[in-house]
Order: C-alpha cells, then sequence, then structure tokens
C-alpha cells in the first residue's frame, strides 16, 4: 500500500488550471471555488507559486484546499482515513503525470520513492 507523501521541489499541484479540473464545483465549497479562481494566474499557475525555487510562498497560510491531509479529504472527497494513503498517492501520481509528463524526472521520483516512504513507517 502506497504511504502519501509531499515531494519538495515538485509543485505539480500549484498548478491550478481549471479546465483539467472540471469537478471543482463538486469538492469546493462556494467561497472556496471563488478563492480558488482567484489564486490562478494567466498561465494557469497558482500566483503564489515560486516557480524558481518550486516552492509556495504562502505554505504556511495556504488554504485549506491546498492541504493534504485526511480531514480535508474526507470532507472534500469523501475519502475514509484508512483510504487516505492511496488515494491521495494516486492523486499526485497523476497530477505529476499531467503537469511534468508520463516520463517526466518528476514522476519517476515521486513512484521510486512511495515504497521507500512506506517502508520508513
Amino acid at each position: 500500500m502506497a504511504t502519501w507523501y509531499c515531494m519538495q521541489g515538485c509543485g505539480a499541484c500549484c498548478n491550478l488550471t481549471p479546465e483539467d479540473r472540471p469537478e471543482l464545483a463538486e469538492y469546493l465549497t462556494p467561497e472556496e471555488l471563488t478563492l480558488y479562481l482567484s489564486l490562478v494566474g494567466e498561465d494557469g499557475w497558482c500566483i503564489n507559486y515560486n516557480h524558481g525555487d518550486r516552492l509556495c510562498e504562502i505554505y504556511p497560510d495556504r488554504p485549506s484546499f491546498c492541504r493534504v491531509k485526511p480531514d480535508n479529504f474526507a470532507r472534500m472527497f469523501a475519502i475514509a482515513p484508512a483510504e487516505f494513503d492511496e488515494f491521495a498517492s494516486h492523486c499526485c501520481e497523476e497530477q505529476i503525470e499531467g503537469v511534468y509528463g508520463p516520463r517526466s524526472g518528476e514522476l519517476k521520483s515521486y513512484q521510486q520513492a512511495l515504497p521507500a516512504v512506506a517502508e520508513s513507517i
């Protein structure tokens, strides 16, 4: 079973292109959707994402929908805590592949690190 982790320096989740996420209104409240859309820059990336460092500039204060946590996923996607790691890992793989490509170094690094993370727990 996969154990979710955030791969530092990835930033794929900061690509917020609404056209790539047509179901946003299904899991975000109207207020969250408005905030989400206000964060999308002209290039589809979050306006708070630093491309040079590949880091979020508001990380400690980022919105709840940016926080990959079991309680947020339970609220937004009706995912049980026992299913969180596998679901979140799959979401990351899909997003990384969509942003960087199916043969990208980012995807390969993420997939290779998943078993190591699971073994360390």
